[in-house]
């Protein structure tokens, strides 16, 4: 694990066992480590979640509160409203699945007329 990870991870856990949540532990984390950007929360976040050593079930629900309201933030935030199109639709790989959908689903319609 790095050293920049591994200071928000720690951080993570600190936050966690004093007690803090949601806002509260973001922002301590950022406090004590001033340049974590909400994409660092949350991969050390998922340290967390995997890691053996943390058993503590309070604190791990805080975690994953966390990781989870930060990880959505992120995914919502690449939306743009006027455009109509969900951001991970426009990767090859998944212009193609949908574009097959559709085929698949004229077809079926072709096939069956109501």
């Amino acid at each position: 694990m790095s050293e920049k990870r591994k200071r928000v991870y720690v951080a993570l856990l600190d936050g966690a066992t004093e007690g803090l949540a949601g806002k509260g532990l973001y922002d301590f984390v950022l406090k004590r480590c001033p340049k974590a950007t909400s994409k660092k929360i949350v991969r050390a976040s998922l340290l967390a979640l995997t890691d053996p050593h943390v058993k503590d079930p309070n604190i791990l629900n805080t975690i994953y509160a966390l990781a989870i309201k930060h990880r959505m933030d992120e995914v919502g935030s690449g939306i743009d409203p006027d455009d109509g199109e969900n951001p991970a639709e426009k990767t090859p790989v998944l212009r193609k699945l949908k574009k097959k959908a559709e085929s698949s689903a004229y077809a079926a319609l072709q096939a069956h007329p109501t």
